[in-house]
């Protein structure tokens, strides 16, 4: 198998100048999008939260990661990591499919009242410094932002998935590459893909995530390219806030990640509801007090 992909490379190299180069690297680029593609879908699919039971899996997936796990947020006596903007937000998860398991989850915070705000707005507007950009300029219809992405231990074994920031979708570029798929992070990049299938199909206009910095330079791995709108601060570590839209998205993501990504979209489709409507469930027992973290 080596020996077959040192001749491809020489091949490659040889050739890359020419038509037939051409259109042998236009061969490789959609042979790798079938296998990107194919692969996720064989062992992974995208799952909207349109539940209480699946809701709950949500919040106990984030209870291990953000409360146990990273210490961001104090352990619930009920095992479930909750806050204030969960009643307005869609939550999605990837499900592992031989073992029917929960692999992470991602939520996307949609306000639709005038009066309910973005995390970004409420706890780190002051670090926006791009104000054509700033959310308040939008229609609260048209925003949304994406947080609090978990990845549970059990689903991060692997050697090179044992390393700082995993738990929250970061990749390792030193350990992963288009050319070593059996090594890359499927699920984070899936749960990423599936939050913004969710902001594509319901035709939100602007998306804002707070996040480090080697998160955003990451995501750019797999053509991920988020705009940053202002300075590093120090909110639960150094985070700057981060802008994307359907354009930034479409126009930079990889032909190796397009096909995955239209694959999600079509899968989160199906789940989406015609129109917009949240739980009205009480998201915590009467006296316990909301987790005021937002990431």
């Amino acid at each position: 198998m080596a020996n077959r992909q040192t001749i491809m490379n020489n091949l490659t190299r040889r050739v890359s100048k020419s038509k037939l180069g051409k259109l042998f690297k236009g061969y490789q680029q959609l042979r790798e999008a079938n296998y990107i593609s194919s692969h996720f879908g064989s062992y992974l699919t995208p799952v909207m939260a349109d539940s209480h039971e699946l809701r709950d899996s949500v919040f106990k997936i984030r209870h291990k990661v953000y409360c146990e796990e990273l210490k961001f947020e104090p352990v619930a006596p009920n095992g479930l990591e909750i806050d204030e903007f969960d009643h307005f937000s869609r939550h999605c998860l990837i499900r592992h499919l031989n073992s029917n398991a929960l692999a992470g989850t991602v939520r996307i915070v949609r306000p639709q009242r005038d009066h309910e705000q973005l995390p970004i707005e409420k706890y780190c507007l002051n670090s926006i410094t791009r104000q054509d950009l700033n959310p308040s300029n939008f229609a609260r219809q048209d925003i949304c932002e994406i947080s609090r992405l978990a990845v549970p231990a059990e689903f991060r074994r692997r050697q090179m998935d044992r390393f700082a920031g995993a738990a929250t979708g970061v990749i390792n570029q030193q350990a992963y590459s288009e050319t070593e798929m059996r090594c890359f992070p499927f699920i984070a990049v899936g749960l990423y893909f599936a939050a913004a299938a969710t902001g594509i199909e319901s035709n939100i206009a602007h998306a804002f995530v707070m996040m480090e910095p080697r998160l955003a330079r990451s995501m750019s791995f797999v053509g991920i390219k988020f705009e940053q709108i202002g300075p590093v601060v120090d909110y639960h570590g150094k985070r700057a806030p981060y802008y994307i839209n359907r354009e930034l998205l479409m126009n930079n993501i990889k032909p190796g990640f397009a096909l995955m990504l239209d694959s999600i979209r079509q899968d989160i489709r199906h789940q989406l509801p015609a129109t917009e409507t949240f739980f009205d469930q009480e998201l915590k027992p009467l006296g316990e007090p909301l987790n005021r973290m937002a990431l």
